[in-house]
């Protein structure tokens, strides 16, 4: 299969997405959103797949949308009153790659070689690391051109960094170095630019190796969506449910592997074997 505005590679259960507009600067089209979606399915539902990387082709990571396209540059319809009965037409198509990432069973790792603005700041924030390069720049842009925060970014932003941090990176719009980055919380690690792409892939193998694919699958989902429940009880209804489904599969294996103090063989992998007291893939309606 093949994509005109990125690279898909898959390598030792590891895949690469590459964003491949570097005369661009990679910056994000419709049509970038549509094959990033396919892409975030296609490794999703591969069982030869562990984990997912994300970067970009050339000196730029993502320099957000392409303002050069005509009509409205976020593929918005304008004639759609958002109030009325055909508001999903007009949803933010960053939002719709956020939340798939949000939804995904497998881990998400960006590699920030370069400038990241707007979408190319938002994305990486539904990711469960951020590597970046000491020559990476990102920038929560929205004020200077007269928009707001989109790709859900006003849930994951302060729940990474701090309201403080998030109100302070939203309003201004500053461009920020990889080390305020680092400071804040963004940047899981700054690495210099010759070191990003192995350090990406030793922190994919970090959550590969050695551990059951459906127990690392429900742990981030667990994480993700209980930081917006309102109380424990909600993670606690989930916990008991998982680890009971759990303890019967891969936990046995696991705890068996640990007595004869050999390597567990886990054969269960997800999106298959989540456990099937939630439907893991659903989300609320847009309207």
């Amino acid at each position: 299969m093949t994509y005109t505005t990125l690279r898909y590679d898959v390598e030792d259960a590891i895949c690469t997405v590459t964003l491949d507009r570097p005369d661009r600067l990679n910056a994000f089209t419709v049509e970038m959103a549509a094959e990033i979606l396919a892409v975030l399915d296609r490794a999703d539902a591969d069982p030869e797949v562990r984990a997912v990387i994300f970067t970009g082709e050339g000196r730029a990571f993502c320099a957000g949308m392409d303002l050069s396209t005509g009509g409205n540059v976020f593929g918005l319809d304008e004639s759609v009153d958002p109030l009325g009965p055909e508001a999903e037409r007009i949803r933010d198509t960053g939002g719709t790659i956020t939340l798939r990432i949000f939804r995904m069973t497998k881990p998400v790792i960006a590699a920030i070689n370069g400038v990241g603005v707007g979408i190319g700041a938002t994305m990486p924030l539904a990711m469960d690391a951020r590597i970046v390069s000491s020559k990476a720049r990102i920038g929560f842009v929205f004020a200077k051109i007269g928009v707001c925060m989109e790709a859900c970014s006003s849930w994951f932003l302060p729940r990474l960094v701090g309201m403080s941090t998030a109100l302070d990176w939203a309003m201004s719009g500053e461009i920020l170095p990889a080390e305020e980055l680092a400071r804040g919380g963004y940047a899981t690690r700054v690495v210099e630019p010759e070191e990003l792409m192995a350090t990406a892939r030793a922190t994919a193998r970090r959550y590969i190796d050695g551990v059951s694919p459906v127990s690392v699958a429900v742990n981030r989902q667990l994480l993700w969506r209980m930081a917006g429940a309102s109380h424990p009880m909600e993670a606690h209804r989930m916990d008991s449910r998982a680890i009971f489904q759990l303890s019967m599969e891969d936990g046995r294996e696991g705890v068996t592997a640990f007595g004869e103090k050999r390597t567990p063989e886990y054969t269960k992998v997800p999106p298959a074997d989540m456990p099937a007291f939630f439907d893991w893939t659903s989300e609320p309606r847009f309207e």
